[in-house]
This record gives structure tokens, C-alpha cells and sequence, in this order.
């Protein structure tokens, strides 16, 4: 069996312009964010499709996770995939995970096995440009040295 790094390491990615065109969403409709993977769709796209009907939303807002780290993230996923099986068009949403993840303190953030978000490092670190857990370990780090040397 594969790891989640070997998997997401491994995986065959399509270019976020694709899967937006299925979704009849064009270039003009998103911005790229320093890759051809990884873009935010445009609010003014909701006033351009306001005539479409409504779709169906499900929310998965809490769970507790198996033994193996399965919760929401890779449940949402799963149900994406599953949707997407039965033939049905279907768009999930995630926020951007918890420093958590960058910290060992909690699990991946970015599902599991075949049910994951990829590049994991990238949505894990930096999904929207700005490497905001990096800096905040080094403030918890100095913070941890300051207490040590004060206790002395």
C-alpha cells in the first residue's frame, strides 16, 4: 500500500483552465495563483450565473476521525469523487487548513490515500501565496527560546 506522500507525489494533475471549462468557467473567471493548479474563482462570476438554477450543497462541518486520520477533509473529497462517479457535476470548496499541519500537531489537512488535495506541500504551506505558517513557527520558536532563557 502507498503512502499519502507517494500518492499525492505521483498523481497525474490537470490544469485548473480544464476543470473550470467544465465547469463553463473561463480564464477571465479565476486567477491563477502561481500555478496552473491552483486558482480562486472571481465573485463577480456569481452574478454572471445568478440565472442558473441552484445546485445542491452539502456541508461537512464536523466529524471525529477514524484511528488513521480520516475526517473531514477526506470524507468532503471522497464525496466529491463519489458525486463525480455517479455522473453528476460536482465542485468542492476547502478552506485553507489550520497551521496544524505545519506544527505535527494534527493531521495532513489535505485528506488521505486516493482522496486527497495535491500538491499536499503546496495547499499544506502556501495555497494562496503568502507563507504565513512559516513565519508563525519561527515566532513560536523565538517565544519557546525566550521562556527557556528566562527560566534559568
Amino acid at each position: 500500500m502507498y503512502s499519502d506522500l507517494y500518492i499525492a507525489q505521483h498523481a497525474k494533475l490537470r490544469p485548473i483552465a480544464e476543470i473550470a471549462e467544465q465547469l463553463g468557467l473561463g480564464s477571465d473567471d479565476m486567477d491563477i495563483y502561481g500555478s496552473p493548479y491552483i486558482a480562486k474563482i472571481r465573485l463577480d462570476v456569481l452574478e454572471r450565473l445568478r440565472d442558473r438554477p441552484n445546485a445542491k450543497y452539502i456541508d461537512v462541518s464536523a466529524i471525529t476521525p477514524t484511528p488513521l486520520g480520516e475526517g473531514k477533509s477526506t470524507t468532503l473529497i471522497g464525496l466529491g469523487e463519489a458525486m463525480q462517479h455517479l455522473g453528476k457535476r460536482s465542485v468542492i470548496s476547502l478552506r485553507q487548513p489550520s497551521q496544524g499541519p505545519t506544527f505535527g500537531i494534527k493531521g495532513g489537512a489535505a485528506g488521505g490515500g486516493y482522496s486527497q488535495v495535491v500538491p499536499m506541500e503546496t495547499f499544506n504551506l502556501n495555497l494562496t501565496g503568502d507563507i504565513h505558517a512559516v513565519r508563525a513557527i519561527r515566532l513560536v520558536m523565538k517565544g519557546g527560546a525566550v521562556v527557556r532563557q528566562e527560566a534559568r
